[in-house]
């Protein structure tokens, strides 16, 4: 089932709020525990980051609490966003292209956060690529744990 027991969180800008309406229904519509952490309104002055941010930072707090929990975060390259995210220790996001890298990026990177390019990608194509996110499982093989562990020392190597 989509999204057992994981808690979604999407963020995203001006760019990719109808997007971003349309696959927090989808979500909620699939029984998942999601949650807009915004933007709620239409505001062609706010900035992806704030949002990216906070979707990340969710993210890693529920994760320390034992939580499962992932992110989704939009804006209108998906490229914005995706930075964000990533400066946030504790996070693998990925930009969403198709549904085999998404399923390729969960299985071998744990990417715990799914960037979406709202500009280039229909509401179709992000709900097959989002349903891919939540149910694929991280591989656990030793090559991509140990692949993972490395980037959490360079994580630590910046702080």
């Amino acid at each position: 089932m989509i999204g057992e027991k994981v808690g979604v969180f999407i963020g995203t800008d001006h760019r990719g709020i109808k997007l971003a309406e349309e696959i927090y229904l989808w979500l909620l519509g699939q029984h998942v525990s999601v949650k807009n952490v915004g933007a709620e309104k239409l505001d062609s002055d706010d900035d992806y980051v704030d949002y990216a941010e906070e979707v990340a930072h969710t993210v890693v707090n529920d994760i320390k609490l034992g939580r499962i929990s992932r992110g989704i975060v939009l804006c209108g390259s998906g490229v914005g966003v995706d930075i964000v995210a990533n400066k946030i220790s504790g996070i693998r996001c990925g930009l969403g292209i198709n549904p085999e890298q998404v399923k390729s990026a969960r299985e071998d990177d744990d990417i715990n956060v799914l960037a979406l390019a709202a500009d280039h990608t229909t509401e179709k194509q992000a709900k097959e690529m989002i349903k891919i996110f939540l149910e694929t499982p991280f591989s656990g093989e030793e090559r991509h744990k140990r692949r993972i562990d490395k980037i959490k020392q360079l994580e630590f190597k910046e702080e």
